[in-house]
């Protein structure tokens, strides 16, 4: 099946998880309790349809190889998940010959991009690392994106990849992952300008909402945030994200839509689909886009 391409909504950033299938070693502590248990798709569509949203981007959330097929498989059989951006070991050497596969299984047509864990990684420089880039180089030449889960501070390192990389489309997840909570904006917003000065570059307006006080944050705590991407980037540059189930530490999903359109200052078509269209949608069925 799969969800077709519309001119809708696209979040463009959500995940599931089943916890009787694998552990999500990621959810630990009473901060995040409320969120240790099985997330379906099932259960966020009710909240997709009631949004608007028709289409999804299904992201990856552990470094297990297993789940980036199982994902595929669920956006074959589904009408709203459009793609996927799955993991692969980028430092093994036959990282090309894995993307290959993986768009030979069940519902391959759908792999869009490719996400590591690099906010875990102690190195601030793990992307620069000689194996690494050649995963990247990899990555690129399957006509794929690569998703940046990061860190502010490693930031500076994404800045030197995508230079080095200018053929690879780099998205940037929530932001870079600015500390709200705290009020803070630089060194952050100087790097997020750096990197935002390369084409190749997109961020995700998403998370935001989980990095402020989680008990209570408004809009005006986000907005300088927000305001400092959408200048940066330019919303031709820009997507909305949900992070589901994660923002419901926060908010639900609709006060994330909400927020975000708040935020923006209405339903800009870039931001709430076309970026999204362009970045991901585009390259379902193996077609590419430059961005």
């Amino acid at each position: 099946m799969g969800a077709a391409v519309t001119a809708g909504i696209v979040d463009a950033h959500h995940h599931v998880w089943d916890l009787s299938v694998r552990d999500q070693d990621w959810i630990t502590g009473p901060e995040l309790a409320p969120i240790r248990r099985t997330f379906t798709l099932d259960e966020l569509a009710p909240d997709l349809r009631a949004a608007g949203v028709d289409a999804t981007v299904l992201v990856q959330t552990v470094t297990v190889a297993e789940e980036t097929p199982e994902f595929l498989a669920l956006a074959e059989r589904s009408d709203l998940v459009a793609g996927v951006v799955g993991w692969t070991d980028l430092t093994r050497p036959d990282v090309g010959d894995t993307l290959e596969r993986l768009r030979e299984l069940p519902g391959g047509r759908h792999l869009v991009g490719i996400r590591h864990q690099m906010q875990g990684e102690p190195d601030p420089e793990w992307l620069l690392r000689p194996d690494v880039r050649r995963g990247l180089a990899a990555v690129a030449d399957a006509g794929l994106v690569y998703d940046l889960l990061v860190l502010p501070h490693q930031l500076p390192a994404c800045v030197k990849a995508a230079a080095e990389f200018p053929e690879l489309t780099f998205v940037l997840d929530h932001l870079g992952k600015p500390t709200i909570v705290s009020g803070e904006l630089d060194p952050w917003r100087g790097d997020v300008r750096a990197l935002a000065a390369l084409p190749n570059t997109v961020c995700k307006l998403s998370g935001m909402v989980t990095e402020a006080d989680p008990a209570g944050w408004t809009v005006d705590d986000l907005r300088p945030y927000a305001d400092t991407v959408i200048d940066a980037f330019g919303p031709a540059r820009v997507m909305f994200g949900s992070d589901w189930p994660v923002c419901t530490l926060a908010a639900t999903y609709q006060q994330v839509v909400d927020t975000t359109r708040e935020v923006v200052g209405g339903a800009d078509p870039h931001i709430f689909g076309d970026t999204a269209r362009r970045v991901y949608l585009s390259r379902v069925g193996g077609r590419n886009s430059r961005t």
